[in-house]
């Protein structure tokens, strides 16, 4: 082949002599090229034929979702074990809260099989709707726990200050005089003026006498503390205890004591068994009550019933 070039400027000519199958060869490569450099572009940017995209960004998003799930998965988890933790919490405070409940049942004496704390809370009826009324949305369980938490706290306080004042009560009437020193038995000498029984004067008799079964028991009036507990010529083994507001109790001519000096006592407690001892003509008890180290007469206290005037 010839390509005959010219030029304007000059009007000169040069001729080119071309191998036509030369031509050809660099063309075929051209074209083999630029058809591959295509290829590999199209392979990165352009999806293939059913869609699917190139291997390099189909990896590159699985490596995303996963670690997306992944993340997602360590949130739900925390939320989870949050969960788990705040009602393991309100559990354990609901079993206080019933141990309480349970424990001021017996204090306030109420009918236990009223207040079974085992049970389930009785409630029921028909399922009617409210016309027009839209669905109910339950709210967050998270809120929802953080409410019942809060209605919590609020009846621990309450039930743990109702619980102080049925303790204060309580204390209060183990404190307060009343009943007999004997189980069994009967009032065998008042207070007051009376004829000595061993020497047949006139005297005055402190106390109230109780006759009662040899080695029967001698109870506690009150709640208190044993001040004495020893032998005394006329009254032979007695025992003492003070109480609050400045009583003090006597038991005398007891078979034996069984309590010492020092111990806390409650009322009904055994505290002697009925004996002669001392100056006496059989099995009773000598029952007094002082007050402030004034001598007061005990029938008002023995006809008393348990409770607070």
């Amino acid at each position: 082949m010839h390509i005959i070039l010219l030029n304007r400027s000059h009007g000169a000519a040069r001729s080119l002599s071309l191998d036509l199958r030369w031509l050809l060869v660099a063309l075929v490569m051209l074209v083999v090229v630029a058809l591959g450099s295509g290829v590999a572009v199209g392979a990165w940017v352009v999806p293939h034929a059913d869609g699917t995209p190139g291997r390099d960004r189909l990896t590159e998003a699985l490596s995303l979702q996963r670690a997306e799930v992944g993340a997602v998965r360590v949130d739900a988890q925390r939320q989870l074990d949050a969960f788990a933790a705040h009602v393991a919490e309100l559990q354990a405070r609901l079993t206080r809260l019933d141990a309480l409940g349970e424990r001021l049942t017996e204090l306030a004496d109420l009918d236990a099989s009223e207040f079974d704390f085992s049970l389930s809370v009785g409630q029921g009826g028909l399922e009617e709707e409210l016309f027009g009324g839209s669905a109910y949305a339950p709210p967050s369980f998270i809120s929802t726990l953080d409410d019942l938490a809060l209605r919590l706290d609020s009846r621990e306080q309450q039930l743990e200050v109702l619980e102080q004042l049925l303790a204060d009560r309580q204390l209060n009437e183990a404190e307060y005089l009343a009943g007999r020193p004997v189980v069994q038995g009967y009032m065998s000498s008042p207070f007051g003026r009376r004829t000595d029984p061993l020497s047949g004067r006139l005297s005055l008799h402190k106390g109230v006498d109780f006759a009662a079964k040899a080695g029967s028991d001698v109870v506690a009036v009150a709640a208190g503390v044993v001040t004495s507990s020893d032998r005394r010529s006329d009254y032979g083994n007695t025992v003492e205890i003070s109480h609050a507001d400045g009583y003090v109790t006597l038991y005398a001519h007891n078979q034996s004591n069984l309590v010492q000096v020092g111990d806390l006592v409650q009322r009904g407690q055994v505290i002697a068994k009925v004996g002669s001892t001392g100056r006496s003509t059989g099995a009773h008890v000598h029952f007094e009550v002082s007050q402030n180290g004034r001598v007061v007469n005990p029938t008002s206290y023995i006809a008393r019933v348990s409770g607070v005037e």
